[in-house]
Protein backbone atom coordinates (compact mmCIF):
# COMPACT_ATOMS: atom_id res chain seq x y z
CA UNK A 1 0.00 0.00 0.00
CA UNK A 2 1.47 3.35 -1.04
CA UNK A 3 1.69 5.82 1.82
CA UNK A 4 -0.18 9.07 1.05
CA UNK A 5 2.50 11.01 2.91
CA UNK A 6 4.83 10.37 -0.03
CA UNK A 7 2.62 12.59 -2.17
CA UNK A 8 4.13 15.58 -0.33
CA UNK A 9 6.56 16.99 -2.91
CA UNK A 10 10.23 17.53 -2.26
CA UNK A 11 12.22 20.65 -3.10
CA UNK A 12 13.04 19.55 -6.64
CA UNK A 13 9.46 18.75 -7.53
CA UNK A 14 8.25 22.02 -6.00
CA UNK A 15 10.76 23.97 -8.06
CA UNK A 16 9.80 22.17 -11.29
CA UNK A 17 6.05 22.45 -10.67
CA UNK A 18 4.33 25.12 -12.81
CA UNK A 19 3.49 28.08 -10.60
CA UNK A 20 1.44 31.26 -11.06
CA UNK A 21 2.30 34.49 -9.27
CA UNK A 22 -0.16 37.38 -8.92
CA UNK A 23 1.42 39.54 -6.22
CA UNK A 24 5.07 40.43 -6.72
CA UNK A 25 6.66 43.89 -6.56
CA UNK A 26 9.33 44.71 -9.13
CA UNK A 27 11.20 46.97 -6.69
CA UNK A 28 11.01 44.23 -4.06
CA UNK A 29 12.74 41.54 -6.09
CA UNK A 30 16.08 42.93 -7.25
CA UNK A 31 19.21 40.82 -7.11
CA UNK A 32 21.53 42.26 -4.42
CA UNK A 33 24.43 42.23 -6.87
CA UNK A 34 22.40 44.26 -9.34
CA UNK A 35 21.63 46.87 -6.68
CA UNK A 36 25.34 47.24 -5.88
CA UNK A 37 26.27 47.57 -9.55
CA UNK A 38 23.51 50.03 -10.40
CA UNK A 39 24.34 52.14 -7.34
CA UNK A 40 27.95 52.40 -8.51
CA UNK A 41 26.96 53.29 -12.08
CA UNK A 42 24.43 55.92 -11.01
CA UNK A 43 26.39 57.40 -8.12
CA UNK A 44 23.98 56.36 -5.37
CA UNK A 45 25.89 56.31 -2.08
CA UNK A 46 23.09 55.50 0.35
CA UNK A 47 23.40 51.72 0.44
CA UNK A 48 23.90 50.28 3.94
CA UNK A 49 26.23 47.61 2.48
CA UNK A 50 28.21 47.42 -0.76
CA UNK A 51 28.94 43.70 -0.58
CA UNK A 52 26.13 41.86 -2.39
CA UNK A 53 25.83 39.01 0.12
CA UNK A 54 25.82 41.35 3.11
CA UNK A 55 23.33 43.63 1.38
CA UNK A 56 20.94 40.74 0.82
CA UNK A 57 21.13 39.87 4.51
CA UNK A 58 20.57 43.52 5.46
CA UNK A 59 17.36 43.71 3.41
CA UNK A 60 15.94 40.58 5.00
CA UNK A 61 16.82 41.66 8.53
CA UNK A 62 15.55 45.21 8.05
CA UNK A 63 12.27 43.89 6.68
CA UNK A 64 11.92 41.34 9.50
CA UNK A 65 10.59 43.92 11.94
CA UNK A 66 6.92 43.06 12.38
CA UNK A 67 5.98 46.53 11.11
CA UNK A 68 4.59 47.29 7.65
CA UNK A 69 5.87 50.87 7.85
CA UNK A 70 9.45 49.72 8.63
CA UNK A 71 9.17 47.06 5.94
CA UNK A 72 8.27 49.72 3.37
CA UNK A 73 11.33 51.83 4.27
CA UNK A 74 13.65 49.29 2.62
CA UNK A 75 12.26 50.27 -0.78
CA UNK A 76 14.05 53.62 -0.69
CA UNK A 77 17.25 51.83 -1.71
CA UNK A 78 15.82 49.72 -4.52
CA UNK A 79 13.87 52.61 -6.01
CA UNK A 80 16.99 54.80 -5.83
CA UNK A 81 18.79 52.56 -8.34
CA UNK A 82 15.77 52.22 -10.66
CA UNK A 83 15.70 55.73 -12.10
CA UNK A 84 17.11 55.24 -15.60
CA UNK A 85 15.79 53.44 -18.64
CA UNK A 86 18.75 51.05 -18.65
CA UNK A 87 18.26 50.16 -15.00
CA UNK A 88 14.54 49.50 -15.44
CA UNK A 89 15.10 47.29 -18.48
CA UNK A 90 17.76 45.31 -16.62
CA UNK A 91 15.75 44.87 -13.42
CA UNK A 92 12.60 43.80 -15.32
CA UNK A 93 14.52 41.33 -17.49
CA UNK A 94 16.22 39.77 -14.47
CA UNK A 95 12.87 39.55 -12.69
CA UNK A 96 11.37 37.51 -15.53
CA UNK A 97 14.48 35.31 -15.71
CA UNK A 98 14.50 34.62 -11.98
CA UNK A 99 10.81 33.77 -11.84
CA UNK A 100 11.06 31.46 -14.85
CA UNK A 101 14.05 29.66 -13.34
CA UNK A 102 11.89 29.05 -10.27
CA UNK A 103 9.14 27.37 -12.30
CA UNK A 104 6.78 30.34 -12.57
CA UNK A 105 4.93 30.11 -15.89
CA UNK A 106 2.74 33.18 -15.50
CA UNK A 107 3.34 36.27 -13.36
CA UNK A 108 1.77 39.66 -12.82
CA UNK A 109 4.48 41.97 -11.51
CA UNK A 110 3.55 45.37 -10.12
CA UNK A 111 5.42 48.62 -9.77
CA UNK A 112 4.66 52.32 -9.28
CA UNK A 113 5.77 54.39 -12.31
CA UNK A 114 5.61 57.58 -10.23
CA UNK A 115 8.53 56.31 -8.13
CA UNK A 116 10.95 56.20 -11.07
CA UNK A 117 10.92 59.79 -12.32
CA UNK A 118 13.82 61.33 -10.39
CA UNK A 119 16.30 61.16 -13.31
CA UNK A 120 13.91 62.78 -15.75
CA UNK A 121 12.00 59.86 -17.22
CA UNK A 122 8.36 60.38 -18.10
CA UNK A 123 5.66 58.00 -16.91
CA UNK A 124 5.38 56.61 -20.42
CA UNK A 125 9.14 56.04 -20.68
CA UNK A 126 9.07 54.12 -17.39
CA UNK A 127 6.30 51.82 -18.59
CA UNK A 128 7.96 51.22 -21.95
CA UNK A 129 11.31 50.43 -20.33
CA UNK A 130 9.78 47.90 -17.93
CA UNK A 131 7.76 46.30 -20.71
CA UNK A 132 10.93 46.00 -22.81
CA UNK A 133 12.68 44.36 -19.89
CA UNK A 134 9.93 41.82 -19.34
CA UNK A 135 10.00 40.84 -23.03
CA UNK A 136 13.78 40.50 -22.91
CA UNK A 137 13.54 38.38 -19.76
CA UNK A 138 10.96 36.13 -21.38
CA UNK A 139 13.30 35.69 -24.37
CA UNK A 140 16.29 34.82 -22.16
CA UNK A 141 14.16 32.37 -20.19
CA UNK A 142 13.21 30.55 -23.40
CA UNK A 143 16.88 30.29 -24.30
CA UNK A 144 17.45 28.63 -20.92
CA UNK A 145 14.66 26.14 -21.54
CA UNK A 146 12.09 27.89 -19.34
CA UNK A 147 8.78 29.45 -20.30
CA UNK A 148 7.11 32.42 -18.67
CA UNK A 149 4.61 35.12 -19.52
CA UNK A 150 4.79 38.33 -17.51
CA UNK A 151 2.09 40.99 -17.30
CA UNK A 152 2.58 44.35 -15.61
CA UNK A 153 0.34 45.93 -13.00
CA UNK A 154 0.73 49.69 -12.66
CA UNK A 155 0.54 50.80 -9.05
CA UNK A 156 -0.44 54.16 -7.62
CA UNK A 157 0.81 55.09 -4.17
CA UNK A 158 -2.11 55.47 -1.80
CA UNK A 159 -0.54 58.40 0.10
CA UNK A 160 -0.11 60.38 -3.15
CA UNK A 161 -2.62 62.02 -5.48
CA UNK A 162 -1.75 60.53 -8.87
CA UNK A 163 -4.01 57.48 -8.91
CA UNK A 164 -6.28 58.67 -11.72
CA UNK A 165 -3.25 59.59 -13.82
CA UNK A 166 -1.73 56.13 -13.27
CA UNK A 167 -5.08 54.44 -13.99
CA UNK A 168 -5.27 56.29 -17.30
CA UNK A 169 -1.69 55.21 -18.03
CA UNK A 170 -2.59 51.57 -17.33
CA UNK A 171 -5.51 51.86 -19.70
CA UNK A 172 -3.38 53.33 -22.50
CA UNK A 173 -0.88 50.47 -22.28
CA UNK A 174 -3.37 47.64 -21.78
CA UNK A 175 -2.61 46.21 -25.24
CA UNK A 176 1.14 46.47 -24.68
CA UNK A 177 1.75 44.24 -21.67
CA UNK A 178 0.00 46.13 -18.87
CA UNK A 179 -2.80 43.92 -17.56
CA UNK A 180 -4.19 46.00 -14.69
CA UNK A 181 -3.92 48.55 -11.90
CA UNK A 182 -3.23 48.53 -8.16
CA UNK A 183 -2.81 50.87 -5.22
CA UNK A 184 -0.16 50.20 -2.58
CA UNK A 185 1.57 51.73 0.41
CA UNK A 186 0.69 52.16 4.07
CA UNK A 187 -2.98 51.29 4.65
CA UNK A 188 -3.60 53.06 7.96
CA UNK A 189 -4.81 56.60 7.30
CA UNK A 190 -4.95 56.09 3.54
CA UNK A 191 -8.17 54.18 2.76
CA UNK A 192 -8.84 53.00 -0.80
CA UNK A 193 -11.86 55.30 -0.98
CA UNK A 194 -9.43 58.22 -1.41
CA UNK A 195 -8.92 56.92 -4.96
CA UNK A 196 -12.52 56.36 -6.02
CA UNK A 197 -12.13 58.47 -9.16
CA UNK A 198 -9.44 56.09 -10.43
CA UNK A 199 -11.51 53.00 -9.73
CA UNK A 200 -14.64 54.49 -11.28
CA UNK A 201 -12.63 55.35 -14.39
CA UNK A 202 -11.25 51.80 -14.68
CA UNK A 203 -14.70 50.29 -14.30
CA UNK A 204 -16.04 52.53 -17.06
CA UNK A 205 -13.15 51.35 -19.25
CA UNK A 206 -13.83 47.70 -18.40
CA UNK A 207 -10.32 47.35 -17.02
CA UNK A 208 -9.02 45.25 -14.14
CA UNK A 209 -7.66 46.28 -10.77
CA UNK A 210 -6.55 44.82 -7.48
CA UNK A 211 -6.24 46.73 -4.20
CA UNK A 212 -3.82 46.23 -1.33
CA UNK A 213 -6.25 45.65 1.54
CA UNK A 214 -6.55 43.59 4.68
CA UNK A 215 -2.82 43.39 5.42
CA UNK A 216 -1.88 45.95 8.07
CA UNK A 217 -5.44 47.20 8.39
CA UNK A 218 -8.46 45.06 9.09
CA UNK A 219 -11.95 44.34 7.82
CA UNK A 220 -12.93 47.95 7.01
CA UNK A 221 -10.08 48.04 4.48
CA UNK A 222 -11.37 44.88 2.80
CA UNK A 223 -14.98 46.05 2.85
CA UNK A 224 -14.12 49.40 1.27
CA UNK A 225 -11.92 47.78 -1.39
CA UNK A 226 -14.76 45.49 -2.45
CA UNK A 227 -18.00 47.35 -1.81
CA UNK A 228 -16.95 50.95 -2.44
CA UNK A 229 -14.18 50.50 -4.98
CA UNK A 230 -15.14 47.28 -6.74
CA UNK A 231 -11.78 45.48 -6.57
CA UNK A 232 -11.43 42.37 -8.73
CA UNK A 233 -8.88 40.91 -6.28
CA UNK A 234 -7.58 41.65 -2.79
CA UNK A 235 -3.87 42.30 -2.41
CA UNK A 236 -3.21 40.16 0.69
CA UNK A 237 -6.71 40.13 2.21
CA UNK A 238 -5.30 37.99 5.00
CA UNK A 239 -7.28 39.86 7.67
CA UNK A 240 -10.51 38.36 6.36
CA UNK A 241 -9.74 35.85 9.11
CA UNK A 242 -11.05 38.46 11.56
CA UNK A 243 -14.55 37.72 10.26
CA UNK A 244 -14.29 33.96 10.78
CA UNK A 245 -15.01 32.30 14.13
CA UNK A 246 -13.60 28.89 14.97
CA UNK A 247 -15.27 27.19 17.95
CA UNK A 248 -13.52 24.87 20.37
CA UNK A 249 -15.10 21.86 18.64
CA UNK A 250 -13.59 22.96 15.33
CA UNK A 251 -16.81 24.20 13.79
CA UNK A 252 -16.51 27.38 11.75
CA UNK A 253 -18.85 30.35 11.37
CA UNK A 254 -18.30 32.94 8.66
CA UNK A 255 -19.37 36.54 9.12
CA UNK A 256 -21.20 38.34 6.34
CA UNK A 257 -18.11 39.87 4.78
CA UNK A 258 -16.15 36.59 4.84
CA UNK A 259 -19.15 34.78 3.36
CA UNK A 260 -19.41 37.38 0.62
CA UNK A 261 -15.72 37.10 -0.25
CA UNK A 262 -15.93 33.31 -0.42
CA UNK A 263 -19.28 33.16 -2.23
CA UNK A 264 -18.23 35.73 -4.85
CA UNK A 265 -14.91 33.90 -5.35
CA UNK A 266 -12.93 37.09 -4.77
CA UNK A 267 -9.26 36.11 -5.07
CA UNK A 268 -6.97 36.58 -2.06
CA UNK A 269 -3.35 37.33 -2.96
CA UNK A 270 -1.86 35.72 0.14
CA UNK A 271 1.86 36.20 0.86
CA UNK A 272 2.76 33.98 3.85
CA UNK A 273 6.39 34.96 4.51
CA UNK A 274 5.73 38.66 3.99
CA UNK A 275 2.72 38.46 6.30
CA UNK A 276 4.94 37.06 9.04
CA UNK A 277 7.40 39.92 8.58
CA UNK A 278 4.75 42.62 8.79
CA UNK A 279 2.97 41.08 11.76
CA UNK A 280 -0.16 39.95 9.91
CA UNK A 281 0.51 36.38 11.12
CA UNK A 282 2.61 35.01 13.96
CA UNK A 283 3.91 31.84 12.26
CA UNK A 284 3.39 29.69 9.21
CA UNK A 285 1.31 27.28 11.29
CA UNK A 286 -0.92 30.15 12.44
CA UNK A 287 -1.19 31.77 9.03
CA UNK A 288 -4.84 31.93 7.91
CA UNK A 289 -4.00 30.27 4.59
CA UNK A 290 -4.48 26.86 6.22
CA UNK A 291 -8.06 27.61 7.26
CA UNK A 292 -8.85 29.56 4.09
CA UNK A 293 -7.70 26.59 2.00
CA UNK A 294 -9.86 24.24 4.04
CA UNK A 295 -12.88 26.54 3.63
CA UNK A 296 -12.31 26.80 -0.13
CA UNK A 297 -11.76 30.53 -0.39
CA UNK A 298 -10.16 31.63 -3.68
CA UNK A 299 -6.74 31.58 -2.01
CA UNK A 300 -3.52 32.04 -3.96
CA UNK A 301 0.15 31.85 -2.91
CA UNK A 302 2.49 34.76 -3.65
CA UNK A 303 5.92 36.19 -2.84
CA UNK A 304 5.19 39.93 -2.37
CA UNK A 305 8.85 41.03 -2.19
CA UNK A 306 11.39 38.32 -2.92
CA UNK A 307 14.41 40.37 -1.85
CA UNK A 308 13.03 41.65 1.45
CA UNK A 309 11.54 38.29 2.37
CA UNK A 310 14.44 36.21 1.06
CA UNK A 311 11.86 34.11 -0.72
CA UNK A 312 10.62 32.66 -3.97
CA UNK A 313 7.49 30.85 -5.05
CA UNK A 314 9.25 27.55 -4.45
CA UNK A 315 10.24 28.59 -0.94
CA UNK A 316 6.68 29.67 -0.15
CA UNK A 317 5.36 26.27 -1.19
CA UNK A 318 8.16 24.50 0.67
CA UNK A 319 7.08 26.23 3.88
CA UNK A 320 3.44 25.38 3.25
CA UNK A 321 4.14 21.72 2.52
CA UNK A 322 6.30 21.49 5.65
CA UNK A 323 3.64 23.17 7.78
CA UNK A 324 0.38 21.78 6.41
CA UNK A 325 1.52 18.63 4.61
CA UNK A 326 0.29 19.99 1.29
CA UNK A 327 0.56 17.65 -1.67
CA UNK A 328 0.97 18.22 -5.38
CA UNK A 329 -2.82 18.28 -5.55
CA UNK A 330 -2.87 21.19 -3.11
CA UNK A 331 -0.17 23.00 -5.08
CA UNK A 332 -2.18 22.51 -8.25
CA UNK A 333 -5.31 23.83 -6.50
CA UNK A 334 -3.53 27.04 -5.48
CA UNK A 335 -1.98 27.40 -8.93
CA UNK A 336 -5.24 26.93 -10.82
CA UNK A 337 -6.90 29.40 -8.45
CA UNK A 338 -4.25 31.96 -9.35
CA UNK A 339 -4.52 31.35 -13.09
CA UNK A 340 -8.30 31.64 -12.94
CA UNK A 341 -7.84 35.00 -11.20
CA UNK A 342 -5.29 36.49 -13.63
CA UNK A 343 -6.12 39.63 -15.59
CA UNK A 344 -5.58 38.21 -19.08
CA UNK A 345 -8.51 37.08 -21.28
CA UNK A 346 -10.48 34.00 -20.28
CA UNK A 347 -9.46 31.87 -23.26
CA UNK A 348 -5.78 32.56 -22.54
CA UNK A 349 -6.21 31.64 -18.87
CA UNK A 350 -8.00 28.45 -19.87
CA UNK A 351 -5.22 27.54 -22.28
CA UNK A 352 -2.59 28.03 -19.56
CA UNK A 353 -4.54 25.78 -17.20
CA UNK A 354 -5.28 23.07 -19.77
CA UNK A 355 -2.04 23.09 -21.75
CA UNK A 356 0.61 24.07 -19.21
CA UNK A 357 -0.46 23.75 -15.56
CA UNK A 358 -2.46 20.51 -15.51
CA UNK A 359 -0.03 18.62 -17.78
CA UNK A 360 2.88 19.85 -15.65
CA UNK A 361 1.37 18.51 -12.45
CA UNK A 362 0.27 15.29 -14.16
CA UNK A 363 3.90 14.68 -15.16
CA UNK A 364 5.12 15.24 -11.61
CA UNK A 365 2.47 12.91 -10.21
CA UNK A 366 3.36 10.24 -12.75
CA UNK A 367 7.00 10.50 -11.65
CA UNK A 368 5.90 9.74 -8.11
CA UNK A 369 3.78 6.78 -9.20
CA UNK A 370 6.62 5.23 -11.19
CA UNK A 371 9.05 5.80 -8.33
CA UNK A 372 6.66 4.02 -5.97
CA UNK A 373 6.21 1.16 -8.42
CA UNK A 374 9.97 0.77 -8.72
CA UNK A 375 10.41 0.92 -4.96
CA UNK A 376 7.70 -1.70 -4.46
CA UNK A 377 9.31 -3.99 -7.07
CA UNK A 378 12.69 -3.74 -5.37
CA UNK A 379 11.15 -4.38 -1.96
CA UNK A 380 9.27 -7.44 -3.25
CA UNK A 381 12.41 -8.77 -4.97
CA UNK A 382 14.49 -8.42 -1.80
CA UNK A 383 11.77 -10.05 0.29
CA UNK A 384 11.56 -12.93 -2.18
Amino acid sequence: MMSPTLHVPGQDQIRRAPKVLLHDHLDGGLRPGTIVELAAVNGYEGLPETDADKLGIWFREAADSGSLERYLETFAHTCAVMQTREALVRVAAECAEDLAADGVVYAEVRYAPEQHLEAGLSLEEVVEAVNEGFREGERRARQDGNRIRVGALLTAMRHAARSLEIAELANRYREQGVVGFDIAGAEAGFPPTRHLDAFEYLKRENNHFTIHAGEAFGLPSIWQAIQWCGADRLGHGVRIIDDIEVAEDGSVKLGRLASYVRDKRIPLELCPTSNLQTGAAASYAEHPIGLLRRLHFRATVNTDNRLMSGTSMSREFEKLTETFGYTLDDMQWFTVNAMKSAFIPFDERLAMISDVIKPGYAELKSEWLFEQTAATSVSTSVAG
